[in-house]
């Protein structure tokens, strides 16, 4: 189905440059780096992803990561015909098990990172059939980019046929990240590094993180491949934002507030780990859990926000069919393990209002769970609800 989807969409891949994203983590951050950089550069780039398609001027809110073959090849024409360069798309690991990006010629192939993820019934029988579809991307790409410092990058490659490239912090990789820096201003955060290697560089991002730096050298190891000089490139990072993952809202010069999508454990406990090493006055974490979803990821998010956080406020997020003071409960019961302090909010505006209202000087304050998007569902339907909106409402009432 791929080849004839390309075929009858007369092969648009040929018409653009392709770069494809794999990897556990830092899929959607990257592609948007990686987006701003060749835009400010004065490229035209189509993007494919969690979050969105991007087509122009054109925002498509996305069903899947990878969608069907069919729709890619659809998506591509309409990219080539609106005039874009090149295309940067994430490409999941179900997408290569699928077969949806097989009739792509990718230019450029893409690896982060990858950890234990997306293994069950519905998904992949083991995490050495997870590592086996990411390699695939290897045996489809001209160049691959990967992170030398993961310790499976080695099996992701495992039969590849490209020429590869690899990105790091540690020696031996062809581009490295040196004298690294966490950086603090009013109401945002940030990193500042250097690179060694296949190009040397100072550059900054209002990304907060040692994972900022991973998305950001592997940006720039991918605009290298293109005509772009180095201002370009500091210019594009410096001013780079991804809805929804660590998205800063500047609300105060006292205390730094976020928007960050982390949903489960994995991504809760990477995130707060993350902000302690930015010394806060206070960590303090907002989040709730989804309705008729697994009751252990309530536990394992009470509990690791119990154990990072110095304040969690419990709320509502997608209550589904579930009563939200019963989802808050079995977060309570996590967060009852830990000797952190919280307090419950069920309605979210509620939430973020106390915790504006609350700041204290040097606070790090994250909306978390939410992430980009824009609704709240609640018995079978979907009512808009978007946490900037909300957050400039709050800022209107005082």
């Amino acid at each position: 189905m791929a080849f004839i989807a390309s075929a009858s969409n007369g092969d648009p891949s040929k018409r653009l440059k392709t770069i494809g994203i794999t990897g556990t983590k830092g899929k959607t951050t990257t592609t948007y780096l990686i987006k701003s950089i060749l835009e400010n550069a004065g490229y035209k780039v189509g993007l494919i992803g969690t979050i969105e398609v991007i087509i122009g001027d054109k925002h498509i809110p996305a069903l899947n990561t990878t969608p069907e073959s069919y729709v890619i090849q659809d998506y591509f024409r309409q990219m080539a015909d609106e005039g874009c360069d090149a295309v940067v798309m994430e490409v999941s690991s179900q997408g290569l098990m699928l077969h949806r990006t097989a009739a792509i010629d990718f230019d450029l192939g893409i690896f982060t990172n990858i950890e234990p993820d997306h293994i069950g019934p519905n998904e992949h029988t083991s995490f050495e059939h997870y590592l086996e579809c990411k390699s695939m991307l290897f045996k489809q790409c001209r160049v691959g980019i990967v992170n030398g410092d993961d310790k499976h990058v080695d099996d992701v490659l495992k039969g590849h046929t490209c020429k590869v490239e690899k990105y790091g912090l540690s020696d031996g990789n062809d581009l490295t990240a040196k004298d690294i820096e966490f950086v603090k201003g009013k109401g945002y955060l940030g990193v500042s590094f250097k690179t060694q290697g296949l190009m040397d560089i100072k550059a900054e991002a209002d990304l907060p993180g040692i994972f900022s730096v991973y998305n950001c050298l592997c940006a720039i190891a991918v605009c290298r491949h293109f005509d772009i000089n180095e201002e370009n490139i500091m210019k594009a990072l410096k001013g780079a934002k991804v809805k929804g993952r660590i998205e800063m809202i500047k609300v105060s010069d006292e205390f730094t507030l976020m928007i960050d999508y982390a949903h489960n454990a994995m991504a809760l406990e990477s995130l707060l780990t993350t902000l302690k090493a930015y010394d806060p006055g206070r960590l303090v974490c907002v989040f709730g859990c989804g309705g008729n979803r697994s009751k252990i990821r309530r536990y394992e998010m009470g509990e690791v926000s119990g154990r990072l956080a110095d304040l969690t406020v419990i709320t509502s997020d997608n209550p589904r069919f579930e009563e939200p003071l019963d989802i808050i409960k079995d977060i309570e019961t996590g967060i009852s393990k830990t000797e952190g302090k919280h307090i419950s909010i069920p309605d979210r505006k509620d939430a973020i209002r106390y915790v504006i209202n609350n700041g204290q000087p040097g606070d790090i304050i994250v909306l978390a769970g939410k992430g980009h998007e824009d609704y709240q569902e609640i018995k079978g339907k979907k009512y808009p609800m978007d946490e900037r909106v909300l957050i400039q409402e709050i800022l209107g009432e005082k």
